[in-house]
């Protein structure tokens, strides 16, 4: 299954996704859901009750798709993420597993360690 945080994939065309703009368009998974439970608006039928969340960066925007009308194009490769106030971060190798970073300064002064 490729519903992995930061992969890339396209939307795949039929008349719903025509319709609505999104046939051919490349973006970045976000997440997945449980519909029935997260009462999202979902583009596409489901018969799994299993949703993808895409990104597209033109957008600015997310939206859940079920999951057949997503086409994998790669696993994310160089995909970084960080979080404010953590001194890491993490970035996506060709496996597609999340390689883990320290981003602290080494020459960063502490005040305590003055004295």
């Amino acid at each position: 299954m490729f519903d992995t945080f930061g992969n890339t994939v396209r939307i795949k065309s039929n008349p719903e996704t025509k319709s609505k703009g999104f046939a051919g368009k490349k973006g970045e998974i976000y997440g997945h859901t449980t519909p029935s439970m997260a009462g999202v608006e979902i583009i596409g039928k489901t018969d799994k009750d299993f949703a993808v969340n895409v990104f597209f960066s033109d957008l600015y925007e997310s939206f859940w798709f079920a999951e057949d009308l997503i086409e994998q194009i790669d696993n994310g490769v160089g995909a970084v993420i960080t979080l404010d106030g953590v001194d890491k971060k993490w970035t996506k190798d060709e496996t597609g597993d999340w390689i883990e970073e320290n981003t602290q300064t080494k020459n960063k002064n502490k005040w305590w360690k003055f004295w």
